[in-house]
């Protein structure tokens, strides 16, 4: 047990000794192959702006319809409320409108606190 102890205290007084030289070199290695490819393809980019514009239009495109399919969502998690409420026997729905109305009042008001 006091094996396991001394290695615990060895990397935490020395954290980068835990990883071993080989691997250091691979991940070395590795930042400078994507950095190589990340170059080749900027300076394809660069050399056919037809492309360019058209690949910047594309991604425009996709956010778009990543956020109509996150509107989509939220409007489906409204109509299955909408639902669940609709099963829920008249005594109760005024107690839960009142706390599903606070919920989403909370949880819209993080989420938008969290955009800006």
């Amino acid at each position: 047990m006091a094996e396991g102890n001394d290695y615990l205290t060895a990397l935490m007084k020395n954290p980068m000794g835990a990883m071993r030289v080989e691997d250091l070199v691979m991940e070395a290695a590795r930042d400078l192959i994507k950095d190589e490819i990340k170059r080749h393809i900027r300076q394809k980019l660069d050399d056919d702006p037809d492309l360019k514009a058209n690949i910047r239009s594309a991604i425009g495109e996709l956010m778009e319809a990543k956020v109509r399919e996150g509107y989509a969502m939220v409007k489906l998690g409204k109509y299955g409320v909408d639902l669940g409420i609709s099963l829920v026997p008249q005594d109760m729905k005024s107690k839960i409108d009142r706390d599903l109305a606070d919920l989403l009042e909370k949880e819209v008001s993080g989420m938008v606190n969290k955009m800006d």
